[in-house]
């Protein structure tokens, strides 16, 4: 999810990278010849924050609840109200809302696993050609669909409210059944996909589709679940920068095109994180994986409370508090000159 701000000047600029590592072998082997010079001289200039280890089968993934928290919005597991936010934004609309991904299932004989690619190539209007066919399915439980952007729509209901659904980046390139809700209104909600995979199975815009070549639209993901409290949300001064170029390699598990966005990712926004610094202006860098957070920081006072240690030994001691398999790792930097992959590896 991105959130681009205009942040004056005076205020922290705040870059949020998800996917900045993931617990894959091929994503540990290109990690170890990955040059990224601007992001090493940003780890070696900034103080870190604790890590934040994220729970494996958490639904919300590690770089949502730092955005959420970056935002102050609530943090409680798969129901941080994004679809709500967006619908008071977009629509000035309160209530409970979610977010309808329509999607492509990979469908074998023993799993379901969602395609880790996004729809990108759905058409506008062929968006607005599904959605105009699922609405009366989806009005009958008492869901009303709007249409946002052809790979997503916002959808209103009360039965959104406190239930949780797992982040699509959770469940892309995964068994579905592993993240489909199991609130007691999981039914209804599996009751309406499988009526949509009927649905769709000869729809006008899959024929098309799969007469290109193309993916077709076999189902739709339930994420972003949630109610906003009806007083609005506090958000703070400057919202983070998220830079989303590592997502789709790291969904698809494409660890050559995933090196490339990073090399690209340093060149770029972490070179202009790293000029701000040294302009003297007050910035933040939160790196998420798929296990833990780390969030580093150019605070002065916060420096100046934990004794102004070298960035380095201050960062080993951050990642040790990610778990118990870390530390050693974390250990060995004391000894060492850090590296990238030091502070990458127990993300």
């Amino acid at each position: 999810m991105k959130c681009h701000c205009g942040i004056p000047h005076n205020h922290t600029m705040h870059l949020l990278i998800p996917f900045a590592h993931c617990s894959s072998e091929g994503c540990d082997m290109v990690l170890r010849t990955l040059k990224l010079p601007e992001l090493q001289k940003l780890l070696s200039r900034l103080a870190p924050e604790p890590a934040e280890p994220s729970e494996p089968l958490s639904l919300s993934a590690p770089h949502e609840r730092a955005l959420a928290r970056a935002l102050a919005l609530p943090l409680t597991d798969g129901m941080i109200p994004w679809a709500a936010l967006q619908a008071r934004q977009t629509l000035s609309a309160g209530g409970a809302w979610g977010f309808i991904t329509p999607c492509h299932w990979k469908i074998g004989s023993q799993h379901v696993v969602m395609s880790g690619a996004a729809l990108t190539d759905l058409s506008e209007q062929d968006s607005q050609a599904l959605l105009g066919a699922m609405q009366p399915y989806f009005a009958e439980d008492g869901i009303s669909l709007h249409y946002q952007q052809p790979t997503r729509w916002l959808a209103q209901s009360e039965l959104f409210d406190g239930l949780a659904t797992a982040s699509l980046d959770r469940a892309s390139g995964h068994d579905v059944s592993d993240w489909l809700p199991t609130d007691s209104r999981a039914a209804q909600l599996r009751r309406l996909q499988s009526e949509m995979q009927m649905l769709l199975y000869n729809h006008p815009v899959n024929e098309s589709r799969s007469a290109r070549g193309l993916s077709v639209v076999n189902s739709f993901w339930l994420s972003g679940t949630g109610a906003l409290a009806p007083a609005p949300s506090p958000v703070a001064d400057a919202a983070p920068q998220v830079a989303d170029s590592l997502r789709e390699a790291a969904l698809n598990e494409d660890w050559s095109a995933w090196a490339r966005a990073w090399e690209q990712l340093d060149a770029t926004e972490c070179a202009a994180l790293l000029q701000a610094l040294q302009r003297g202006q007050a910035v933040q860098l939160t790196l998420c994986g798929e296990r833990a957070t780390q969030t580093f920081v150019s605070d002065l006072s916060l420096r100046a409370k934990r004794g102004n240690p070298p960035a380095w030994i201050a960062a080993a001691c951050g990642l040790a508090m990610t778990g118990p398999l870390n530390l050693k790792r974390s250990l060995m930097t004391l000894f060492k000159s850090p590296s990238v992959i030091s502070f990458l590896l127990p993300l």
